[in-house]
């Protein structure tokens, strides 16, 4: 069996400045890749964090939103839930993130999982991130 290890997860988007300005200013990422299909109307932005994690936005014309934001108090659906991140400060990063555009879906509380406080929030199109801080 070959070696199996995380690229990056990718994110349909309505604005695509917007979301990049977000995820740069919220978490500290960078551009790491770009690129545009003009005649399919799409265009896409790779975006790497201080701790490598990777964001693929892809902004395609006439895309649909979805709302996952708004599962948490409902029943859910399958497939795409959340995507989560390391931060060393969970009240931080969770304020930094709501100045930057963000939503607080779960404000920061410790985690069934021993060591781990956790909080959720909502980008500014309300696609869910969870924030994870390792308390030891």
């Amino acid at each position: 069996m070959s070696t199996v290890s995380f690229d990056h997860i990718g994110l349909s988007v309505a604005d695509l400045d917007r979301q990049r300005r977000f995820y740069i200013e919220a978490f500290g990422f960078h551009d790491r890749y770009r690129t545009e299909f003009p005649e399919a109307g799409i265009r896409i932005v790779l975006l790497i964090g201080p701790g490598g994690a990777s964001v693929e936005l892809t902004e395609r014309v006439g895309s649909a939103p979805q709302h996952f934001a708004d599962l948490v108090e409902g029943a859910g659906v399958q497939g795409y839930f959340h995507w989560a991140l390391t931060v060393d400060d969970l009240e931080a990063a969770v304020s930094n993130a709501v100045a930057c555009g963000a939503r607080t879906i779960s404000p920061p509380a410790p985690a069934r999982r021993p060591g781990i406080r956790f909080a959720y929030i909502a980008d500014p199109e309300g696609n869910l991130v969870e924030l994870l801080q390792h308390t030891h």
